[in-house]
Parts: C-alpha cells; structure tokens; sequence
C-alpha cells in the first residue's frame, strides 16, 4: 500500500522559512520522480516543484530561486525548503508520485504566509 506523509507546514510571516517533508512508504523511492503541488482556496492544484531519481529538479516560475527540492532516498523523504515566503504562497502543499498503476498524493500540509 502506498502512502505519502507530508508534514512541516505552519504559519509563517512574510519573508520567513519552512521545510515541508514527504516521506513515503509502499514503493521503491529511489527509482521515482517525486512532485509537490499546491493549492490555494478558489484555485487549481499547481506544481510548485519536482525532483527525478537522478536528483534533477524543476521549479514553477513563481517559486524559482526561493523553493529547493531535494531527496534522501535512504530515508525514502523528499523535501521543500522553502525561502522568502510570501502571501501569495499560502496553500496547502501536496506530495506526489506517479507508478505504472496510478497516481499517489499525500494528505496535504497547511501553510499559511501571514503577519
């Protein structure tokens, strides 16, 4: 049974930090992209951020150069570190995977960017 357990989220004022962690279990981790996604009230699910199995990351242009992807495959976590927060980034964030037999989410993590 596959299951993605994020956690990390809070609130937090402009300009601060958090790290969302994804730990998974069910699956062979080390061989998968992993993705994290987000969505704020009213709005579509978006990808913020996703990292292959050879360590490769991509990024959504609004988090580019605040968010960094990154994994430790021994600990089966994929982790969003995320810098200068802004309002605009409050969502709940989601961990994903993608097998052969289908498609895997997290529960989600609130953050919430506020003064």
């Amino acid at each position: 049974q596959v299951q993605l357990v994020e956690s990390g989220g809070g609130l937090v004022q402009p300009g601060g930090s958090l790290r969302l962690s994804c730990t998974a279990s069910g699956i062979i981790f080390s061989i998968y992209a992993m993705g994290w996604y987000r969505q704020a009230p009213g709005k579509q699910r978006e990808l913020v951020a996703a990292i292959t199995r050879a360590g490769s990351s991509n990024y959504a242009d609004s988090v580019k150069g605040r968010f960094t992807i990154s994994r430790d495959n021994a600990k089966k976590t994929v982790y969003l570190q995320m810098n200068s927060l802004k309002p605009d980034d409050t969502a709940v964030y989601y961990c994903n995977v993608r097998l052969s037999v289908g498609e895997y989410w997290g529960q989600g993590t609130q953050v919430t960017v506020s003064s």
